[in-house]
């Protein structure tokens, strides 16, 4: 099992859900965030204002996937929010040591979907 956190740029959101779901990946988190990269203070246009300063706005996307999902999520995330641009993001993929289902106490593969 994986646990993928994407950090991505806000107007790709909905490209990478696409992707996402395309891959047969349904289950998502979605996080507004702020932060910076090696980009710090880059004065950036996001939704027709100017953003200047040490933060800027992101979207988190996390996925918990069973192994075999792992590259194919990966890759629909690139595909989608790549724009060859500074500040694309970042996609993180750690082991996931425990799932549990809350709701019927399901653990494992099983939990994840």
């Amino acid at each position: 099992m994986k646990y993928i956190t994407a950090i991505i740029q806000p107007d790709k959101l909905q490209a990478v859900r696409k992707n996402l779901i395309a891959k047969g990946i349904n289950l998502m988190t979605v996080s507004e965030v702020i932060g910076h990269g090696r980009q710090q203070g880059i004065t950036q246009v996001f939704r027709g204002h100017k953003e200047a300063g040490h933060f800027l706005r992101k979207v988190k996307v996390e996925i918990a996937v069973n192994d075999e999902f792992m590259e194919p999520a990966v890759e629909a995330i690139i595909e989608a929010a790549n724009t060859g641009q500074p500040g694309d993001g970042k996609i993180f993929v750690t082991e996931l040591l425990h799932t549990y289902r809350i709701g019927t106490r399901e653990t494992g593969n099983a939990a994840i979907g």
